[in-house]
């Protein structure tokens, strides 16, 4: 593998960038819900529309391979790290808007946050995402839903930046929204600001089903544990927590990665787990699942990085 100069685009992206926002052989484990994950060889924060259209045209053109993330919810880090620039978006949140039923915001806001702010301004659509983890670019990005709602519901335009750092905007017709799906997973063009359309609703109404989202989440998962969300896509005509209760795997662990005796639908990390625990558990309860159902669990956690 040829060498990247890592140095060369470090020095670039600094001189409109700040230096807290540009590091070098930042753990990744840092900047993900699972805690877990090796290092970036460069991480960068942009702030703004401008900055990530500048961070991306830059490391295009030394060439460098680029992953991009949220709040690093949905991802499982290799424990070797991310080789090449990451790029995170939980900063770009300098817009939040309304303006009649119309929400404009920034993509690094976090769900729970845009879902409160669509509840001060008396607007229903949101109540599903209080309790989804992440941010609102990571949530279109893989169209997150809950209790009967998606994003795909509530979405009407995206303005997204390419790896050349040519601006985009995108109507919800040529999202390609689908389960956990839109067009960004086959693009790979990062989502910067979302605009949604929402109705008006009653304030008192719209707080009583947040709130009862909230404590039927809290009640269930175990949100006092580091993971990356559920684990498993929910397999045609099963739910795949109830599967792996089934197959008897509540509390199995492998190192410090384990099973949830809360729900069997996340693996969590109990201590110091590393990303090959978790992929090691990961693969056991596939093969037990499938020798007792003969169902296959494919993983909705993204892994990236090496080992």
């Amino acid at each position: 593998m040829k060498k990247l100069n890592i140095e060369a685009l470090h020095a670039e992206l600094l001189t409109q960038l700040p230096v807290e926002r540009v590091r070098k052989q930042e753990e990744l484990k840092y900047h993900t819900t699972f805690k877990i994950g090796g290092p970036a060889d460069i991480f960068v924060e942009p702030i703004s529309m401008d900055e990530l259209s500048f961070t991306l045209k830059t490391i295009k053109t030394h060439n460098i391979p680029l992953t991009v993330i949220g709040s690093g919810s949905n991802i499982l880090v290799k424990d070797k790290g991310i080789r090449g620039a990451v790029v995170s978006v939980k900063e770009m949140m300098q817009i939040m808007d309304c303006k009649d039923q119309t929400l404009y915001v920034g993509a690094g806001y976090m769900l729970k946050d845009v879902s409160e702010f669509a509840w001060s301004q008396g607007l229903t659509g949101l109540e599903f995402a209080i309790g989804i983890p992440g941010t609102l670019g990571g949530a279109v990005f893989m169209n997150a839903g809950a209790y009967d709602g998606e994003m795909s519901h509530v979405v009407s335009r995206v303005r997204a930046v390419a790896f050349d750092g040519t601006i985009k905007e995108y109507d919800v017709k040529d999202l390609d929204f689908g389960y956990r799906h839109s067009v960004f997973h086959d693009n790979h063009e990062v989502i910067a600001e979302i605009v949604m359309t929402l109705t008006e609703g009653n304030q008192e109404a719209i707080k009583a089903r947040m709130d009862e989202l909230t404590e039927k989440r809290e009640s269930k998962q175990p949100l006092e544990f580091a993971s990356a969300g559920s684990t498993f896509k929910r397999p045609t005509g099963y739910y795949a927590g109830t599967l792996i209760e089934q197959t008897g795997l509540k509390g199995f662990s492998v190192g410090d990665a384990q099973v949830s005796e809360k729900h069997a639908g996340f693996v969590i990390n109990t201590g110091n787990a590393s990303a090959h625990d978790v992929l090691t558990l990961i693969k056991e309860v596939q093969q037990r699942v499938h020798d007792a159902h003969g169902v296959h669990l494919e993983p909705e956690v993204r892994m990236i990085g090496e080992d």
